[in-house]
């Protein structure tokens, strides 16, 4: 099969044949018909993470957003059958730990990601591991192009809110108006949230605007906090940062009420390198609450399913572009430079 691979950091990806997979007894092989192509897979690539264990061994296939149809079944895999449409959390799940059992799979002791710990989805075929357990069956309306949308960006920023606790009237503000935190932007909107979104781009923000925020603020001319603050009376109720760089992580806990969530989903680059210091005086006095949030549990994947197959949540209206699997480069020069403005779906294989 063709594969795109990451055998040197920074380097280009290289294009190439390599043997097909074959499932072992619990696995699945599933053919890729929609790969998208990550900023967490540009992390990878610039070699960022190490400090939280997503340094990837090289050569490897990058690629965890993915949407196809299984063609092989390993001997013990249970619930699913080959022809199968399907897609996966990006984060695998063992199913036997505590947390496993207890309903938060995301938070498994043994967790991996395709494209880290393992090959992924920059091929055109991928193996998915305990795949009674990680595989997800896509329903009638929902295609492997909107699977590949779902796949990190919009199931990660639907949880956030889901982990910030928005209800109908609150204001939510969205740190970073990226794949991650336009995800977010559509889903407090479709919850009934008045969202603020927070950028440095006006293309970035005029695209937030379409996906429901009723306000937006330019973090390149305006104080962050203080607009919020304004424009909310008082603050945000809820507050999300979707990028993870100490700017952001600060304005989104800022701009809180007394009372406020603020919702960590974007990890830190490696100027932060996991660290950021926090006004904890505010935190304290105003009973601020800080949560992080991780991927999405397996269980929460039919309701956003059902969500997006009734049309009530839209991710591939976020999709930018679809590409072949040898314009991954170019993608990942783009990242660099902050110039996407949506997903990129790799469809040509």
């Amino acid at each position: 099969m063709k594969a795109a691979r990451m055998v040197a950091f920074r380097e280009p990806l290289v294009v190439e044949q390599v043997p097909d997979p074959t499932p072992g007894p619990e696995d699945a092989v599933i053919r890729v018909e929609a790969s998208g192509i990550c900023r967490s897979d540009w992390h990878g690539w610039m070699g960022d993470w190490a400090w939280v264990g997503l340094s990837p061994q090289l050569p490897i296939t990058p690629g965890h957003e993915f949407g196809g149809e299984v063609v092989a079944l390993g001997r013990d895999v249970r619930g699913f059958q080959v022809g199968d449409k399907v897609t996966v959390p990006f984060h695998y799940a063992c199913g036997r730990c505590e947390y496993c059992l207890t309903g938060a799979p995301n938070r498994c002791d043994h967790v991996g990601i395709y494209g880290f710990s393992w090959d992924g989805s920059f091929a055109e075929y991928v193996v998915v591991r305990n795949a009674t357990m990680n595989l997800i069956r896509l329903p009638e309306g929902v295609d492997a192009l909107s699977a590949a949308a779902i796949g990190c960006r919009f199931m990660t920023g639907y949880h956030g809110v889901m982990r910030g606790g928005v209800r109908p009237g609150q204001w939510v503000a969205v740190h970073g108006a990226g794949g991650v935190g336009l995800s977010a932007i559509q889903t407090a909107y479709a919850v009934g949230a008045r969202v603020i979104a927070v950028d440095v781009d006006e293309e970035k923000l005029a695209k937030a605007r379409e996906q429901g925020a009723c306000e937006v603020v330019n973090a390149k001319t305006t104080p962050v906090a203080e607009a919020i603050r304004d424009i909310t009376r008082g603050g945000a109720h809820v507050s999300i940062d979707a990028l993870g760089i100490r700017d952001t992580v600060l304005n989104s806990v800022l701009c809180l009420r007394k009372g406020g969530r603020h919702v960590q989903i974007g990890l830190t680059t490696s100027e932060e390198g996991g660290f950021v210091s926090l006004p904890m005086d505010f935190v304290t006095s105003c009973e601020i609450e800080i949560v992080g949030s991780l991927g999405i549990p397996h269980p929460d994947y039919a309701g956003l399913l059902a969500l997006v197959a009734e049309g009530r949540l839209r991710p591939r209206s976020l999709v930018e572009r679809e590409v072949r699997l040898e314009d991954v480069n170019d993608v990942f020069d783009k990242m660099t430079r902050f110039e996407t403005r949506g997903f990129n779906i790799i469809t040509a294989f």
